[in-house]
Formats: C-alpha cells, structure tokens, sequence
C-alpha cells in the first residue's frame, strides 16, 4: 500500500471517530436539557408565583448543558491528527 492510501484511511477512520465521538458527546447534554426543563415545568406547576425565577434559572440551565453538546461538536475537529 502507499503512503497515501494509509493517510487516507486513517484520516477516514480518524473522521468517523469523531462522529461516533459527537455522537456519545451528545447523549449527557440532551439527558440534561429534559431533566431542566421538566423540572422547570413541575416547579411552575407547584409554585405559580415564581415562574419568572424558574423561567430565568430555566434558560441558564439549557445553556450551560448546550454548551457541553457544542463542545462536544467541536473537540474531534480541535484533536484531529
């Protein structure tokens, strides 16, 4: 085989890593962001009054656990070889 052929399938197999690793990324992050706001919805359900605090620690949650998903996006392309 030649050089070149090596580096193309190993930059093949390199490249499906990285999905299969986005992939695994993906799972925490989406777990996270339904356990927030199904938490959130009971919380508003129990307690009316305090919907607009639920409602902001609501979107901080989603965003930190999207953040986890986002890097999880862009670390297979940060540690290709």
């Amino acid at each position: 085989m030649s050089a070149e052929l090596v580096n193309l399938a190993a930059a093949s197999v390199a490249g499906r890593l990285g999905a299969v690793a986005y992939g695994l990324a993906a799972i925490g992050p989406g777990v996270g962001i339904g356990l927030v706001f199904g938490h959130s919805i009971e919380a508003m359900a129990r307690q009316p009054e305090a919907m607009p605090i639920i409602r902001t620690n609501m979107f901080l949650g989603f965003a930190l656990c999207e953040v986890l998903a986002l890097l999880g996006l862009v670390v297979p392309f940060i540690f290709q070889s």
